[in-house]
């Protein structure tokens, strides 16, 4: 069954919270298994499944002994200091789904052909599920006193394993994607780089005061798809679980003792861009304009997601809305302010597939929005909003809605072209201030800009609407201001049902194939 109308929907939030997890492997299934995850199969086409010399993962810890604090319900934070260490080749992962109502499907990227992950490894684009196994021994007695799974995502800061560890041509995404309709993301740790198992917050377990020893191994079937060996699946770290000293300092090791402690280094280079070649940052206004879109041109593809995050307060139903680009190449739109007017014109610009500027049109205007919590430049008519009755025939409620374009999301980047680490993902870096007298505002391919409609004039208001059954739709470029490939993507539909009454009404939201979302809603 295919997508309706594009895909996906997540509301605007720090990149930081939607950190995740994913990552997998590749080649025989062994000893135990994931519940379940059924035996791998390879992909047409693989002639031989053989790594590298060096392992394509190992396992490494940072410091030999470390102290953890203990919190409320006996509660410790897992900041192990264990490290996943790619080999010569880098490690990769590549997972997508065809539709809402198909499973993730994932395959591991090798030179000698790709490798699928056994089925059920992954079921939300955040993780692997149970990547890892971690048990805790007193180290008294021996007596296990802990063992359980955890999921992984590769994804985290990435720092250089050695000094020679080659600067990547394009680095991998920086987080697993967290919106509950994402369609397909890459994963992967660049050769001789490192990322920590547990991210920069740790996962929390409970444990007892005391001294153990932690054992962290790479879980079968991954080990075993890997080809790795014990050594190399498996490290091992003293544990002191401690109470807090109250003043915010502990025994990071034996040697250091007490120290406060620190942040994860990170490792950057230049973003990459959608098509070949970067885009340059700094708009200048143009002195002509083409007669019509190049035809050597590569142009974006705009779609919408379903609505997610449906919920009534008082008499409003909210949601949150995606509009992303499936490529192949960035959306590119500089505003240039008219003299003396809250008002840019806006303009868009064209690539080939090398990214060589061929041209650009006007596409409308863009708008100072001086309201709270915007304060920035809308890019106008980019998308509309409308609230549908049960047929999709009726327009119960409509309205405009201006963007600042920004990158807040990871919608699908296994697509050809995308843009894996974007350089606009949150509002500082693109939607200027009232004395801008230009801005650039940039959608890349692979990615979408969400925004979530909570306050009056943005949510639809239902106080006087019958209880039935509605559809929020979502249009991108619905007027036809912007140049794209396709314009039959366009629209997503999301029903939802409005029962109750007066102080007591609500929405249900049915479930969108396999889809399940976080709080009845979307993904705080």
């Amino acid at each position: 069954m295919p997508y309706e109308g594009g895909t996906t929907v997540m509301s605007r939030m720090p990149t930081a919270i939607r950190r995740s997890i994913l990552i997998g492997a590749a080649a025989s299934l062994a000893a135990t298994t994931i519940a379940g995850v059924a035996p791998a199969q390879t992909t047409s086409g693989a002639k031989d499944t053989q790594l590298a010399a060096s392992p394509m993962l190992r396992l490494h810890s940072a410091v030999s002994r470390v102290s953890v604090e203990q919190g409320r319900h006996d509660r410790v934070r897992l900041d192990l200091g264990v490290y996943a260490i790619a080999g010569d080749e880098g490690f990769r992962i590549d997972a997508h789904r065809t539709s809402w109502w198909k499973p993730i499907t994932a395959e591991i990227v090798l030179p000698s052909g790709n490798v699928a992950l056994p089925e059920g490894s992954i079921t939300s684009f955040r993780k692997i599920k149970n990547f890892v196994t971690v048990t805790f021994t007193k180290r008294s007695t021996g007596e296990t006193v802990s063992n359980r799974g955890f999921g992984f995502c590769p994804t985290n800061d990435q720092v250089r394993s050695v000094p020679e560890a080659p600067n990547p041509t394009r680095p991998y995404p920086t987080f697993c994607p967290y919106s509950p309709f994402t369609r397909g993301a890459v994963y992967g740790i660049s050769p001789q780089y490192a990322t920590r198992i547990f991210d920069e917050y740790g996962s929390r377990m409970q444990l007892p005061l005391g001294h153990y020893t932690a054992t962290v191994s790479i879980a079968e079937p991954y080990a075993g798809l890997m080809s790795l060996s014990p050594t190399d699946a498996t490290t091992t770290v003293d544990v002191d679980v401690v109470k807090d000293d109250g003043d915010g300092c502990r025994a990071e090791s034996s040697l250091h003792g007490c120290k406060a402690d620190g942040s994860t280094s990170k490792t950057g280079s230049a973003p990459s861009k959608a098509v070949g070649g970067s885009v340059p940052r700094n708009p200048v206004r143009p002195t002509t304009t083409s007669e019509a879109a190049p035809t050597a041109a590569v142009y974006p593809d705009l779609q919408s997601l379903p609505a997610t995050s449906i919920e009534l307060h008082r008499h409003y139903v909210s949601f949150a809305a995606t509009v992303w680009n499936a490529g192949p190449s960035p959306l590119v739109v500089d505003g240039f302010r008219r003299a003396d007017e809250d008002v840019m014109d806006a303009v868009q610009y064209y690539y080939d597939e090398n990214g060589n500027e061929l041209g650009h049109d006007p596409a409308g205007s863009m708008e100072w929005d001086a309201r709270h919590g915007h304060t920035h430049w809308h890019f106008r008519d980019f998308a509309r909003y409308r609230l549908l009755d049960a047929d999709k025939d009726h327009v119960v409620r409509s309205r405009k809605e201006a963007f600042c374009l920004a990158n807040t999301d990871a919608v699908d980047y296994s697509l050809p072209g995308a843009n894996w680490n974007p350089y606009n993902t949150d509002l500082h870096t693109s939607c200027g201030t009232y004395t801008s007298m230009a801005v650039r505002e940039v959608l890349d391919a692979g990615n979408g800009d969400t925004y979530y409609q909570g306050l009056p004039g943005q949510s639809f208001n239902v106080e006087n609407l019958p209880n039935g059954t509605y559809y929020i739709a979502v249009e991108a470029n619905p007027f036809g201001v912007i140049h794209e490939t396709a314009t039959n993507n366009n629209n997503s539909y999301r029903k939802f049902y409005l029962r109750g009454s007066g102080d007591n009404r609500y929405v249900v939201v049915p479930q969108k194939g396999i889809i399940t979302e976080n709080n009845g809603g979307c993904c705080f």
